[in-house]
């Protein structure tokens, strides 16, 4: 007669081995849920600290300032200030928060014309933005200024900024910010636009440094590559039909 005997060594090691893959299992879970967790808590705190600065409305009031030499300036909501007075150069921009967290100028750049994504995409380096001397915070949903100055007579910047605003021709700035703890840098990119004795102020791109934008780079040349295509049908049909025109009242009359 054939006696089995159980192996109770053994069920109790492969009931242990189970019960650890199942608690390694339930860990895993855990610390990928947990992941998750901080990530998405990160990604809140990131956007209630968030600062983006864009031009005041056009009914925010009118702001003053002063600059290091004890020049003044004066700038309506919507506008900007671009003068040009015994060689220098005087800047400023009245700006809107239109972002949750606080807003830190660190630095700037300005050329002439109007710089747009399909002549130039990219903003401008950021070791050639020019450090900003003042602490100029710009609070969450309020108004600020923006200002800088250019004295450097030897400075080719200077001499070309210069000629464009005594010619009463457009300018681009790009502003460099962080929120109060000098993170998530952002890059603006404003146009000032001559209007008689004023200077009107826009804004076209952001780009975050340290934190994945809301569009990348390659949307962007996208949207370029199709608004340039639209343009280029369009003034073909509009030339079509001009030349239809014209065909047709070069055409001789029925008597």
């Amino acid at each position: 007669m054939l006696v089995l005997g159980t192996d109770w060594a053994t069920i109790s090691s492969l009931a242990t081995g189970a019960g650890t893959l199942v608690l390694a299992v339930a860990t895993f879970a855990s610390v990928r849920s947990s992941n998750r967790a901080a990530r998405v808590a990160e990604a809140a705190l990131q956007e209630q600290r968030r600062p983006l600065l864009a031009p005041s409305r056009l009914e925010d009031p009118l702001q003053k300032l002063m600059f290091a030499d004890d020049h003044w300036v004066a700038v309506t909501g919507g506008h900007a200030a671009a003068e040009h007075i015994d060689g220098n150069v005087y800047l400023a921009i009245s700006l809107r928060n239109v972002g949750s967290g606080i807003g830190v100028c660190q630095g700037w750049s300005v050329m002439p014309g109007m710089a747009a994504s399909r002549t130039r995409p990219d903003h401008v380096p950021i070791d050639q933005f020019r450090l900003q001397l003042r602490d100029l915070y710009v609070p969450a949903g309020d108004i600020g200024m923006w200002q800088g100055a250019m004295r450097n007579p030897d400075d080719p910047v200077r001499a070309s900024i210069a000629d464009a605003i005594d010619r009463g021709e457009t300018l681009t700035i790009e502003l460099l910010y962080s929120d109060q703890v000098g993170l998530q840098r952002t890059i603006t990119r404003f146009g000032l636009v001559p209007a008689g004795d004023s200077w009107f102020s826009s804004m076209s791109r952001h780009w975050y440094l340290d934190w994945g934008g809301p569009r990348s780079d390659d949307d962007v040349r996208q949207a370029v590559a199709m608004t340039l295509g639209e343009r280029a049908t369009a003034d073909q049909h509009a030339a079509e039909l001009a030349e239809t025109a014209s065909a047709a009242s070069e055409a001789p009359g029925d008597g």
